[in-house]
């Protein structure tokens, strides 16, 4: 048998490698690259300026508007009408406004494509009354619909000519700089959109290159107008970490532990959610009113157990986290016990009703977990809640290369000390949940029949 060109003779030619990175190479890739520096900067000038206005929002809701009504400070029994509030507003958006209100939480943190121009007032305004008045979610999910729906919408503005196919691209690219501006850390960002759209090869490359220069340009505006308006950035830090020894045997038993708690609570939090979710859809205002009812009720109630401010309980947790490691003396292994089952519980009834993201109750739930856990013995403060942290993030996100990476980051210099720790404890959980996670049926996984032809 003789060789040819294309292979042997008398079989299929052999088929020629195409080269990966042709497309990198064409000039449309480098108008596509110049539209998603430019993009970058107003959707991280967005993007602050949405978080700015919660945080605005927040004292003006929790501690300005009960003065103003003559009380003499916020009364203990405040967050039960005002969540009652919030649960009416973002009620009434999802159910009249285009959109749905958003990205349901209770489904993790996905991306679905960036939504059209008329769903963004409704995503904007349910994300804004759930996270301002004090429901347990974060600001993630709505900013990353928010960058990818106003790069949309760029788009025919700066590059009319974009082709169709390349406009994901862009959209993906205003996503991944609203979070990683969120974030603190375009590397971070980059982990996270990688493993929620699992791409990989170089289309991953090709992918997330115009993303990282979006989120690279747009870092500087985040900084900057945080510079000049003296508000700060609202990006995740944690500062003054204590100090990290090397890891001990002991902890590593301990690093399996505190995977497998953060399994099993992550994964009563979702299905109760999902379990709600549900029933929440049939009847969606009074059912979101209710829920907000019950996440102001878990807080009052903890506050009054306790002794600490109800906002423990509310809001996302995000700027709670360093003042939980500091003020963690202050608690009593009970009060840090309460703490995570009323948190969890309130995450729980915000998941299924309200919008907003996932991410940073998980943490804080996770952090106080592990601070809770460092009053047994064998086990120091910092390990303790860096592997909180990754646990719990791993355990209701399903990403753990993004879970490992969050709670490293979050250490500053100790994330390398910590990092073995953290490790295990993410593979545990993420084992774990799995493990926990029921398999598709058949029947909700095999296509539909093809109609019959006779």
């Amino acid at each position: 048998m003789s060789i040819g060109p294309t292979g042997p003779v008398g079989e299929a030619p052999a088929t020629v490698p195409q080269d990966p990175y042709a497309l990198v190479r064409t000039r449309g890739y480098l108008k596509l690259l110049l539209v998603a520096a430019v993009i970058g900067v107003p959707v991280c000038a967005a993007a602050f300026g949405f978080l700015a206005l919660i945080h605005a929002l927040e004292p003006l809701i929790e501690h300005d508007l009960p003065r103003a009504l003559g009380f003499a400070g916020t009364p203990l029994w405040w967050p039960v009408p005002m969540l009652a509030v919030a649960g009416l507003l973002v009620g009434l958006t999802i159910r009249y406004l285009p959109g749905n209100g958003g990205h349901e939480p209770a489904d993790g943190l996905a991306l679905g494509g960036a939504p059209p121009p008329s769903a963004l007032p409704g995503i904007v305004l349910a994300a804004l009354a759930s996270l301002s008045f004090g429901v347990v979610l974060g600001p993630e999910a709505p900013l990353i619909a928010l960058g990818g729906g106003l790069a949309m919408c760029a788009v025919p503005l700066m590059n009319p000519g974009l082709p169709k196919r390349a406009l994901p691209v862009v959209g993906a690219a205003g996503s991944f700089a609203a979070i990683s501006a969120l974030l603190g850390s375009p590397l971070l960002g980059a982990f996270l959109l990688m493993e929620v759209v699992g791409l990989g090869g170089p289309m991953l490359g090709m992918v997330l290159l115009p993303g990282l220069l979006a989120s690279g340009l747009g870092a500087l505006i985040f900084t900057g107008l945080g510079d000049w308006t003296g508000l700060g950035t609202y990006s995740l830090t944690l500062d003054d970490v204590p100090t990290a020894a090397e890891p001990m045997v002991g902890e590593f038993g301990w690093a399996v532990v505190i995977g497998l708690a953060a399994a099993l609570l992550a994964t009563g939090v979702r299905r109760l959610a999902q379990l709600l979710k549900a029933r929440v859809a049939r009847h969606r205002v009074p059912a979101t009113v209710l829920a907000g009812l019950v996440v102001g009720a878990l807080a009052v109630g903890f506050a009054a157990a306790s002794g600490k401010p109800a906002t423990e309980v509310l809001y996302s947790g995000q700027s709670a986290l360093g003042s939980l490691v500091h003020g963690g003396a202050g608690y009593s292994a009970a009060a840090l016990v309460l703490l995570v089952l009323c948190k969890s519980l309130a995450y729980c009834a915000s998941l299924s009703a309200f919008r907003g993201g996932p991410i940073f109750p998980a943490l804080f739930i996770g952090e106080a977990g592990g601070v809770a856990l460092s009053h047994l013995p064998g086990l120091s403060l910092t390990p303790a809640f860096a592997m909180g942290i990754g646990a719990m993030a791993v355990s209701m996100l399903r990403l753990p290369m993004s879970s490992v990476l969050l709670a490293t980051l979050l250490m500053g210099s100790n994330g390398l000390t910590v990092m073995p720790l953290v490790i295990v404890a993410v593979v545990v959980a993420y084992v774990v949940v799995l493990r926990l996670t029921p398999v598709p049926s058949a029947a909700s996984t095999a296509p539909a029949a093809a109609p019959s032809s006779a």
